[in-house]
């Protein structure tokens, strides 16, 4: 005996939105089983690419009729059992970073490519598994308790300077001068008392202002000293020179101008550009540290630097914010201001503007 099932049909619409619905077909047996299929989800959601037709035939009459189906009202029947079918709005959703990110790799440049991944980097310190990870692994590494302070000490401060000794009690070993300038270059700054030796004259047209005017000072001091003091100025020289190589207002100035393949070097590694001719704003601002640096030995540390101003081709005004990074005071004598540098370094705090 045949046993005839009962076909129940549900179709119901999605609570938002309007235009999805949901087919489900169940009959009345011990199974369980109903066939769920929607309109958001296969064959309807698949590129139309053709267009269908059902042909209904009536054969009283003989008449054709051809009802044209739209893509989006196909159904793909699958078969479910209670526990697994789903409401309309329980559907998964691609997720459209997943989607793009395939699409990127399939079809994009190289340079998408590693767009792409940069962000893939940038979006994994929000992935739980990797900040696990991460945790983990900076669980078990070692803190070198002593570097932390020296970092502390040297970096708190956000210093753009020449090296420096924080606990020096006299000025003379605030800013070591071997540390400086190195023990194989001082052989490559003789210029100036070889020039010297020959009975020539130190000139503005090749040497910086402030050379020119404290070149008397290598006659009041001894051979060594007075050899020592030139070798400073001739590195003063190629410090200016380098910096105006590397600037817009002053690049004519070194064009006859001959750096020492060491110094050329050593300049090129420590304030250079990569990426442009120019000097960066923090290395032209080291440069003109170590500058202010050696204008301040030669003067035993009391300096009048209006003259190295106009060799930095900056105003006096602009300058004095660079003698404050490097810990000194301002004095004036006989109406004119000089920088100081007492000792032991103290260097003014770094002021974080609060937002209105």
């Amino acid at each position: 005996m045949a046993l005839l099932l009962k076909t129940e049909v549900k179709v119901m619409k999605h609570v938002k939105r309007s235009n999805r619905m949901q087919v489900v077909v169940s009959c009345d047996n011990n199974d369980k089983v109903k066939f769920v299929g929607t309109n958001c989800s296969g064959e309807a959601t698949a590129q139309q690419v053709c267009s269908y037709s059902l042909g209904v035939l009536d054969k009283e009459t003989g008449v054709l009729k051809i009802l044209p189906i739209e893509s989006n009202k196909i159904f793909r029947l699958e078969p479910r059992f209670d526990d697994e079918v789903k409401r309309a709005d329980e559907i998964p959703k691609v997720d459209e970073a997943e989607e793009k990110k395939e699409k990127t790799f399939q079809f994009s440049t190289k340079k998408s490519e590693r767009t792409a991944k940069k962000e893939k980097a940038l979006r994994a310190n929000h992935d739980p598994k990797a900040q696990a990870d991460l945790n983990s692994k900076m669980a078990d590494a070692k803190v070198n308790a002593k570097a932390l302070e020296v970092g502390v000490a040297t970096t708190s401060s956000a210093r753009n300077i020449p090296p420096h000794d924080l606990s020096a009690t006299i000025p003379q070993q605030a800013y070591p001068l071997e540390k400086i300038i190195l023990k194989g270059e001082w052989r490559y700054l003789l210029d100036i008392a070889e020039i010297l030796q020959e009975g020539k004259n130190i000139t503005p047209e090749s040497y910086p202002v402030f050379v020119c005017n404290r070149i008397y000072k290598i006659d009041e001091v001894k051979d060594e000293k007075a050899r020592e003091l030139a070798c400073i100025y001739s590195y003063i020289n190629h410090l200016i020179k380098f910096k105006d190589k590397h600037s817009m207002d002053g690049f004519s100035s070194p064009k006859h101008h001959t750096f020492p393949n060491i110094l050329t070097q050593k300049f090129n590694d420590m304030f250079a550009n990569i990426e442009s001719k120019r000097l960066a704003d923090d290395k032209r601002d080291l440069l003109i540290s170590y500058v202010l640096v050696l204008t301040l030995i030669v003067d035993n540390f009391k300096t009048e630097f209006s003259d190295i101003a106009e060799d930095l081709r900056m105003p006096t005004g602009a300058l004095r914010p660079h003698f404050e990074y490097l810990g000194c005071k301002f004095i004036r004598e006989h109406n004119i201001t000089l920088a100081t540098l007492p000792a032991p370094l103290k260097f003014p705090e770094v002021r974080v503007r609060r937002r209105r």
